[in-house]
């Protein structure tokens, strides 16, 4: 039998009506308090207690050992993206897509036309996640979607690191000799410089590679090939010219998985933390910020700076000559978890003298690469 509490009473357990679908109990505890005023009025504080019996009800189910629900439980179908829809900037056939397959393997992926319109996807219940690149290890980082971080209100959940294989599509008959100029993403010409100057031919930018792909298919161009995914060639019905012509083989993208929501930080596995701050203009201020890390032993694993949008020059006081310079803001990754004290304690130091700071997400570490 229960103890009473005082000033609480706990109800039975209630009941769903009696039907074969019945699977579980929920004890409801109902706690009132009494408040003397003028009409007497009394106010109940209901909580659901940690009790859910998992498994068939039967008579003698409450002494029967329940396995707990679980982060599991409620997380598994995220896992494996079952029922997600996730957005990416591109069309079908992009890396992106491929990132977000990844990330999650049985997802509804959402093609977007622009960076912006993916963030927008989430935030509007569109989508549930978006799937958006944020640096490669040759071109460097995506600066639009520095910014676009700061200008939405979406968390960082996770990371997705993706090899990247650039690959020479053309119409089927169409020889390489046959080929004038070829399209593709900015970023993907550049990075397959040494081999399109070999091949002599006049390079154009659209505005991802798997557009490229279906631009040429849709027109069926003879003398223009593209440089996309081996699953742009498939999709669009493609001949492969030449495979992995990229500069580097060492070519990796890494992405974002976004949502509305941030995750729970954990500690039983290697997390990454993503922040963003600002610091008073003066010498030394940057050390300082950075040592409240080092001091902690906390490993940074990228710091990006960018100037600020809404007032990018500024005047230090006493500065008397009439120079103007860029006031930054800072976007930097550092490996630890939220859950971490030590995390939390670099924060609480940095925040101390920052001018602004702000938790990007706290997310599993991608350590495995495709």
């Amino acid at each position: 039998m229960a103890t009473k509490l005082p000033g609480a009473s706990i109800s039975s357990s209630c009941h769903p009506p009696s039907t074969k679908s019945s699977s579980c109990r929920i004890k409801v505890l109902t706690t009132r308090i009494s408040i003397q005023r003028k009409n007497q009025a009394h106010r109940r504080i209901y909580k659901i207690s940690c009790c859910s019996e998992i498994g068939p009800a039967s008579a003698n189910s409450r002494s029967q050992n329940k396995r707990p629900l679980t982060t599991t439980d409620l997380t598994g179908s995220i896992k494996d993206g079952a029922g997600i829809r996730v957005a990416y900037q591109g069309v079908s056939g992009a890396y992106s897509e491929s990132a977000a397959a990844k990330a999650y393997p049985n997802c509804e992926t959402v093609p977007c036309e622009q960076f912006d319109v993916a963030f927008l996807a989430v935030e509007n219940w569109i989508a549930d996640r978006a799937v958006l690149p944020i640096e490669n290890s040759l071109g460097g980082s995506i600066h639009r979607n520095y910014d676009l971080l700061l200008r939405h209100r979406l968390h960082i959940v996770g990371e997705v690191q993706l090899s990247v294989r650039h690959c020479l599509l053309a119409n089927h008959g169409v020889k390489i000799e046959d080929l004038t100029r070829v399209l593709s993403h900015p970023q993907a010409l550049a990075q397959c410089e040494h081999t399109l100057t070999r091949l002599r031919v006049a390079r154009e930018a659209v505005d991802d590679t798997a557009g490229a792909a279906q631009f040429i298919a849709l027109h069926k161009l003879k003398d223009t090939g593209a440089v996309a995914s081996n699953d742009a060639a498939r999709i669009y019905d493609l001949n492969v010219l030449a495979q992995d012509i990229q500069d580097d083989s060492d070519n990796i993208t890494r992405f974002l998985m976004l949502a509305r929501d941030p995750i729970i930080p954990g500690t039983d596995r290697p997390f990454k933390t993503s922040i963003v701050f600002s610091l008073d203009e003066g010498p030394g201020m940057l050390y300082k910020a950075l040592a409240v890390f080092s001091m902690r032993d906390i490993n940074l694993t990228k710091m990006e700076s960018r100037p600020q949008r809404k007032r990018p020059l500024l005047q230090p006081v006493g500065n008397n000559d009439g120079l103007k310079h860029f006031d930054y803001i800072f976007y930097c990754d550092f490996e630890a978890s939220m859950a971490d004290y030590n995390a939390q304690n670099a924060l609480k130091h940095l925040k101390e003298f920052a001018t602004f700071l702000r938790v990007l997400g706290s997310y599993p570490m991608d350590i495995n690469l495709i």
